[in-house]
């Protein structure tokens, strides 16, 4: 047991190590965007596009987001609420003996 969750924490720590590495290579081919866009307009006006390019990127998944956020609350079970009355029910009933 000891050592299937030593290697449970390694693997997340190397998942982890990993996530950095893509947001490097993310960077990267944001950068790469930019100068190659930079050969057809002026240097300012490509950081402008690909700038306006990522927040309408980053706007439309947080929209996107939000709206299933909005659609999982309220994060409660009809099954455990149901439980619990019944829960209740019992121990009022026990109560009252």
């Amino acid at each position: 047991m000891k050592e299937k969750g030593k290697r449970a924490g390694i693997g997340a720590g190397l998942f982890g190590g990993a996530s950095v590495f893509v947001a490097y290579g993310v960077g990267a081919l944001v950068a790469t965007a930019l100068l190659l866009l930079a050969t057809a307009v002026e240097p300012w006006v490509a950081g402008l596009i690909v700038t306006g390019a990522l927040f309408l990127i980053a706007g439309v998944l947080g929209l996107t987001g939000k709206r299933q956020v909005e659609q999982a609350t309220p994060p409660t079970s009809e099954q455990a609420i149901e439980t619990s009355k019944k829960d209740i029910d019992e121990v009022k009933e026990r109560a009252r003996r």
